[in-house]
């Protein structure tokens, strides 16, 4: 009969719902949070479920942290990419990375597991290409490749500097209007005319 339930909830989970189970779990308690029973109670399903589409937790980690790098891709880049000027693409991309919350919960996350194994080369990889798209950016916008360098350490860690303040410090959140303000105001100073 456990059989029978097992086949039942495979059919039913996806490897795919496992893993944005964890991305829900790491993003509202951390990466410590993440465990199969955890996971398989939150789902509503037993554990057998779970060894159906991964063989250990490890290996979960890992395809979560994939998934998430890949949305990262998906949900901002491909979406500025496409606009010609480079003024108005980091306009949107300021703009963008403003309004993703889920990604930014998650990203604040992984900031505090850079010390586990699977955690530190993919935010490795993720802040190396928001960089290197930030300093192309800047440099198509006219700045010399030191500036351009420059300038994009600076937007990234007034990024990760907000996240900190935000999230990890809990400091109190920004009102709607006074965040959009926010965001204006780090265009008007980061994005040259």
């Amino acid at each position: 009969m456990l059989h029978a339930i097992d086949k039942f909830e495979r059919t039913r989970l996806s490897a795919a719902d496992w893993e944005q189970a964890a991305l829900d779990v790491i993003a509202e308690q951390g990466l410590g949070a993440v465990s199969v029973e955890a996971l398989a109670r939150q789902l509503g399903v037993t554990k057998g479920s779970f060894y159906w589409h991964f063989p250990t937790r490890e290996a979960l980690l890992k395809a979560a942290l994939e998934r998430w790098e890949t949305q990262d891709v998906d949900n901002v880049f491909a979406q500025v990419e496409p606009i010609a000027d480079a003024r108005a693409r980091l306009c949107e991309l300021f703009r963008q990375t403003g309004r993703e919350a889920k990604s930014h919960v998650i990203y604040s996350a992984l900031l505090r597991a850079l010390d586990h194994p699977l955690v530190q080369p993919v935010m490795e990889r993720v802040s190396r290409r928001r960089m290197d798209f930030l300093t192309l950016a800047y440099r198509q916008v006219g700045m010399n490749r030191a500036d351009a360098a420059n300038r994009a350490r600076l937007a990234y860690a007034a990024y990760v500097g907000f996240l900190q303040l935000a999230l990890q410090l809990g400091l109190p959140r920004l009102e709607h209007a006074e965040f959009e303000r926010y965001v204006e105001h780090v265009i008007d100073t980061l994005i040259p005319a």
